[in-house]
């Protein structure tokens, strides 16, 4: 690992037992396969929504938001940072909704000591406490894929690169908010309880995605919502319970496979493969090569026709 921050997945269970391991409570996030605002209202409550999209490197940044409007007052009632480092935007983004709503979530006492310590700083200092807290940094790192390739330089990226970047959409004191440490302050969508998010905050999410070209799929939502096993022990639904239980029981496999580096492992693996085919003789060797390589063209051509990147950064 880097001493810097280190691109996380936008996945259920890493955000999960990311907010877990800094200290909050009862408290998941749920993968969202369809902007559908009744399958939102079913995860209720419903805190907040984290949102992964493709970030328009080629676009200037302006004093007025393509959506809703600035509201630069509420940077000193809400808690909202100032992205001052690559590769944090998804732990900014779930700590935007997690720490505006440490009233109705146990945040756990050094997420409060955090928000209390930096409650009078601007966004911009408190973008740089948040980029430089051990606590959170470690943390955030923990979940990153293993790789025993490191690249510590910094560039500027360009048009030509797919770049990726989490943004959290949430209720605060009776407005929608679109909380983006990349903007100057936060953006307004207007009136908006908590009662009301899920139909207020699908629209919004709509019109987003409308300013991209129709073949473009790349997207992807996280809803943060009470612990699914809290809801179902509170109505007695044992196998609803089960299920839950079984979930995070995967995505505790799942994080640690992603700890884990399988390069020697694979290094050893084809090791094996490539004796085999170069013992059995007949230019079995050769044949497998150019069939790995038509198979390698087939792949890439089904991955452009869809859209999917190739070389992908988080921002």
């Amino acid at each position: 690992m880097s001493a810097g921050w280190n691109t996380v997945e936008s996945d259920a269970g890493v955000f999960t037992y990311l907010i877990e391991n800094l200290g909050a409570k009862n408290v998941q996030f749920e993968e969202l396969i369809a902007l559908d605002a009744q399958l939102l209202r079913q995860q209720a409550p419903v805190y907040g929504v984290i949102f992964l999209f493709k970030y328009p490197t080629g676009e200037k940044p302006t004093d007025v938001p393509k959506d809703g409007t600035f509201d630069y007052a509420a940077s000193e009632s809400l808690f909202f940072a100032a992205q001052t480092i690559q590769n944090a935007c998804g732990t900014q983004a779930l700590l935007s909704v997690l720490l505006n709503k440490d009233g109705d979530i146990d945040i756990g006492s050094q997420l409060k000591e955090f928000k209390d310590f930096t409650g009078a700083f601007p966004s911009e200092l408190r973008g740089e406490a948040l980029s430089n807290s051990e606590l959170i940094r470690n943390v955030h790192n923990s979940f990153a894929r293993a790789s025993p390739f490191i690249d510590e330089t910094q560039r500027t990226a360009t048009e030509d690169d797919d770049v990726y970047h989490f943004i959290a959409y949430t209720p605060i004191n009776g407005q929608l908010y679109e909380l983006d440490g990349l903007q100057s302050a936060p953006i307004s969508h207007g009136a908006c309880t908590s009662d009301e998010f899920p139909e207020k905050v699908i629209p919004v999410l709509q019109r987003r995605i409308e300013r991209y070209p129709a073949n473009e799929i790349r997207f992807n939502l996280l809803a943060m919502v009470q612990d699914q096993r809290v809801r179902a022990r509170e109505v007695g639904d044992q196998e609803w319970l089960y299920r839950e239980e079984q979930k995070r029981s995967a995505w505790q496999w799942e994080n640690s496979l992603r700890r884990h580096n399988f390069v020697g492992f694979v290094s050893e693996i084809l090791k094996g493969v490539v004796r085999s085919k170069v013992t059995a003789g007949d230019s079995a060797y050769e044949r497998w090569v150019e069939e790995a390589k038509g198979k390698t063209k087939a792949r890439i051509e089904d991955r452009t026709k869809k859209g999917a990147a190739n070389d992908e950064v988080i921002i």
